[in-house]
Parts: C-alpha cells; structure tokens; sequence
C-alpha cells in the first residue's frame, strides 16, 4: 500500500503535467495514480490534494508569490511551484500541522529537485505558515 507521501508525490507529478501546460492531465489521473500503485484511501487522498490544488490555485499561487524573495514565479522549476502549490494548498486550506507539510515538501523536493531546492522550498513555506499563524 502507498504511503501519504507517496500520493504527494505522484501528486507533485500531476501538478508538473499541469504545468507544463498538459491541460489534458486530469482525464488520465486514474490511470497515472495506478501506475504508481496509489490506490483506495491514498488515491482518495492524493485527487482531493490534486483537485484542491487546482480549485484554489490563484489563492495558492498569489500566496506563493508574496512570499517570494528576488525570485519571479514563472522562473521558477516546474518542479519546485509543483511543489509549493501542493504543500502551500495543505497549509492554507488543509488540517494538518504545517510543520508536517513543510517537511513532507521538502522531503519531495530532496527526491525531485535540485541541490538547493530543499532549503528554497523551506524557506517560502515557512514564511507562508507563519503568516497564516499570525492572522
């Protein structure tokens, strides 16, 4: 059976596809998530993160954006705003402790992204959950 943070990863993949502007993506998710053996409560799990994402992407996105030192959104690694879409979505509208999200972000960027993009990815989530906290 697939982990959680395994459906976030196939999560992440769904949300690369959608970037790269594969507009299509979401009439093969069921077959992608079973590619990748995410099935019953996991695939549950990873289409309501992926679906959330894409319902709330402005908010996610100008989220995002704000929190964004000398860096431009669209310069960014389609793998990294994959990324903060899905963990920025779980910490702005999902339940869990954002300390959670954070790592379960960085952990997916060790395995996807590049050498510096672990710490990035910290940091601008860190900034957005502590700006959540403080309203």
């Amino acid at each position: 059976m697939a982990t959680r943070q395994q459906a976030r990863m196939a999560v992440v993949s769904l949300l690369y596809a959608f970037d790269l502007g594969n507009g299509n993506i979401a009439e093969h998710t069921d077959e992608i998530l079973e590619e990748k053996k995410i099935r019953n409560k996991q695939k549950d799990f990873a289409l309501e993160l992926y679906e959330g994402v894409l319902k709330n992407i402005e908010p996610v996105d100008k989220a995002i954006i704000e929190h964004l030192k000398e860096w431009d959104f669209e310069r960014l690694g389609a793998i990294e705003r994959a990324t903060l879409r899905l963990a920025c979505y779980e910490i702005l509208f999902g339940e869990l402790d954002s300390a959670v999200v954070i790592n379960e972000a960085v952990e997916i960027t060790k395995a996807f992204g590049t050498e510096q993009s672990p710490k990035f990815i910290n940091g601008v989530l860190d900034a957005i959950s502590k700006d959540k906290q403080a309203q």
